[in-house]
């Protein structure tokens, strides 16, 4: 079993830079929707990926092998690719009918769903507690989308199905990463994500306009080049900070990336009255805010405690 290096603070700080950079992305994302496609701005992140992790992993020979990958393999990474791909377009979907900070409140349903479906496929144990944080952060939910009920059938129906799009995104998710943890025991994190990021760039090439980005201006190019970024450096802050605190404790700072975003968006709006972000939160919806990232901590923290 790994065991961290000790190094909490540095953990803390890898944690937080992640935390920030994954609160950051859907508002760039949002904004680059004004400038390409939901399909070509998946695309180009993926191909950026690839294209990075692959001369990365080639220069310090740890590309995947796929003679290591026995038959059942193939279907589980056929499994993960379609599920990391379907969470990639479903969540930028979402993000064309609802707003940065609803999406990002939403998508923290998928830990949860990753820890249901370790429940239920790996026999893990969930404890009281954890039952008890997923309570709060339903909760939460319900508080934060108070204003948005009496809507459901009505002028925001189209809100509902950006939500509807995200909550399957995050669902998908687990599936992924439940694919990806049997895989992890003949493939290190970066070869998969290496055979995901080049596997899901083939997938969407049909799908996408790559000859857009030669429409671009200068602050198109730039909100491209930074959500393309924002992954593997985000991924990669992530996985440094595994290596010096327990994924636990990472997974409780984690849980204030949507709090990053909403906060973010309140001082953009500041800052540039004209941009197309208001959340018009009510005080309600701010305390099912903080629920669901109560909620979410209670349920990381809580298995930590039992195990």
């Amino acid at each position: 079993m790994h065991k961290s290096s000790g190094r909490w603070r540095l953990g803390l700080a890898l944690a937080l830079t992640t935390a920030i950079l994954w609160g950051f992305l859907p508002i760039g994302l949002v904004l680059l929707l004004d400038y390409m496609d939901a399909y070509t701005i998946v695309w180009y992140r993926f191909l950026a990926a690839a294209l990075v992790l692959l001369v990365v992993l080639a220069r310090t020979g740890k590309l995947p092998q796929p003679g290591r990958l026995r038959d059942g393999g193939w279907p589980l990474l056929g499994i993960a690719t379609l599920s990391l791909a379907g969470n990639y377009i479903l969540y930028m979907m979402g993000l064309e009918r609802t707003t940065p900070g609803s999406a990002q409140i939403v998508i923290q349903l998928a830990p949860v769903f990753l820890l249901l479906g370790s429940l239920l496929i790996y026999r893990e144990s969930f404890a009281p507690t954890q039952w008890l944080g997923l309570g709060v952060l339903l909760l939460g939910l319900m508080l934060f989308f108070n204003r948005k009920f009496g809507d459901a059938l009505g002028a925001d129906r189209g809100f509902y199905v950006g939500i509807a799009q995200v909550f399957a995104a995050a669902v998908i998710w687990a599936g992924y990463a439940l694919a990806q943890k049997q895989l992890l025991n003949v493939w290190s994190s970066q070869g998969i994500m290496l055979c995901l990021y080049l596997a899901s760039t083939l997938l969407f090439l049909p799908l996408a306009q790559p000859a857009s980005i030669l429409k671009l201006d200068a602050l198109g190019l730039g909100l491209l080049c930074f959500c393309c970024l924002n992954t593997l450096v985000a991924y990669g802050c992530f996985a440094e900070a595994l290596a010096h605190w327990e994924a636990s404790r990472i997974s409780a700072v984690l849980t204030i990336t949507p709090l990053v975003t909403l906060l973010s968006m309140l001082g953009l709006v500041a800052l540039f009255p004209g941009i197309a972000l208001q959340e018009n939160l009510n005080t309600l919806a701010w305390v099912g805010a903080l629920l669901v990232v109560c909620g979410s901590v209670v349920t990381a923290l809580a298995g930590d405690r039992v195990a």
